[in-house]
């Protein structure tokens, strides 16, 4: 069959490689791709928020499937669009997709369906903000309420800080998305990221893993998207993958369902783990970036059959196999990122890269000018490797990201640190 993927990014690379290796597969399209992904699929200049040019390019290229890789266009109602025209996907709805483009949808449907997440309150104005903001602890959580590609989030740890990002939000900082703002609890703990496939009825859980979303060594300085992840997460034992599945992501499927708004798709959970169990502290509607990178590297099964199986409402008797080994992915940004990053520096040694045992690389945000690779994005690259261990994937990603000549690019040194610490103190 044809498949056309849409996006652009490190996760739509990793999920392009993931299903150009499907017997299933005649050609892969994707829009509008990238340099590494032009490497697996054709790439298209198409508008994906032109729907209209969407579907008439279905139409001309007799596509039988479409992925839907970033949140924007399933927030803009993709999966709607797709579903009217009768063109099978693999996507949520516009409907669905709330449980990533609002937080306060969210939190409402934790509260109605008893699944365990932070106190909270939602405002439209900033003085009810900061008047509930004065009855709660610090160090509190202040969100936009919508999409803000990553960066509407402030883990304040004094009460101004939380008043300032209160401001920040209702004066435009985040556009649209700053014009409702979440105000909850901070919850102590280890994040994880959960991924289940949801057919409307019936979840299946993947591979666990854990990103690192805080620009420098250390897990200092600002949010990012994510500057690295590893899988399996360890602390995700098979104790608490189950009471992830029980109490938050069934929960989830059964309360949209009821709704008469069935989530079908991946359903992504960022979770804290703490003293009490997994709390949820948001959604994603897509799978994540960079996780994607190190989930797909593990699995065995053909990712195009599981994303049909989901599209069919038939998980119920479909599973997915997975590699044993550890995965682990470093990402190399721009100078500049996660602020405004400095674009068309030329980046070399991808191929002597590429060649360290084990590891694949996936392109971000990079473009192609004749032979040479430019950046092109904050997130530009991902360093991919397997290993027996979390150690060894670690120590290869490093390995070959030292063949790479890239003066205009950075990354974190210690992508996968409390898997490796954990590893260490179970050897002794």
């Amino acid at each position: 069959m044809n498949v056309l993927l849409i996006g652009g990014g490190g996760r739509e690379h990793a999920l392009a490689w993931a299903l150009s290796a499907s017997p299933l597969l005649t050609k892969l399209y994707a829009a509008p791709g990238n340099a590494g992904i032009a490497e697996v699929a054709e790439c298209v200049a198409l508008d994906v928020a032109d729907h209209e040019a969407v579907l008439r390019f279905i139409e001309e290229h007799d596509i039988w499937f479409v992925v839907v890789g970033p949140e924007a266009p399933l927030v803009a109602g993709l999966g709607d669009t797709l579903k009217a025209a009768g063109i099978k996907h693999f996507a949520p709805s516009k409907a669905a997709a709330q449980l990533e483009g609002s937080k306060g949808f969210t939190k409402d449907l934790c509260r109605e369906a008893g699944i365990p997440t932070g106190a909270y309150g939602r405002f439209r104005d900033a003085s009810s903000a900061k008047a509930y903001l004065s009855t709660q602890p610090v160090p509190i959580v202040v969100k936009a309420d919508g999409l803000a590609a990553g960066k509407g989030v402030v883990v304040a740890m004094t009460r101004q800080e939380a008043e300032a990002a209160i401001d920040a939000c209702f004066e435009g900082a985040f556009g649209a998305a700053g014009a409702e703002v979440v105000v909850e609890e901070f919850l102590d703990g280890e994040e994880a990221s959960f991924f289940a496939l949801c057919d409307g009825t019936t979840a299946l859980a993947l591979a666990t893993a854990q990103d690192h979303k805080r620009v420098g060594d250390g897990d200092t300085g600002p949010n990012t998207g994510g500057m690295g992840a590893y899988s399996p997460a360890p602390i995700m034992t098979p104790d608490m993958v189950a009471r992830t599945m029980d109490e938050i992501i069934r929960p989830t499927v059964a309360a949209m369902a009821a709704r008469g708004t069935p989530f079908k798709g991946v359903l992504f959970a960022g979770l804290m783990i703490t003293a009490k169990g997994p709390q949820l502290i948001e959604y994603n509607v897509r799978f994540g970036d960079p996780e994607t990178q190190v989930l797909m590297l593990r699995l065995k099964s053909d990712l195009l059959a599981g994303m049909l199986a989901t599209a069919d409402g038939v998980l119920d008797a479909f599973d997915l196999r997975w590699n044993d080994d550890a995965a682990l992915t470093v990402v190399l940004a721009a100078k500049g990122y996660p602020g405004t990053p400095e674009k068309g520096t030329e980046i070399k040694g991808l191929d002597a890269a590429r060649g360290v045992d084990g590891v694949e690389i996936f392109h971000a945000g990079t473009t192609r000018e004749g032979d040479r690779v430019l950046a092109n994005g904050g997130r530009v690259l991902n360093v991919t490797a397997l290993g027996a261990t979390v150690a060894e994937a670690q120590a290869r990603a490093y390995e070959a990201i030292a063949k790479i000549d890239w003066p205009g690019g950075f990354y974190r040194r210690d992508i996968g640190w409390r898997a490796v610490a954990r590893e260490k103190g179970s050897d002794t």
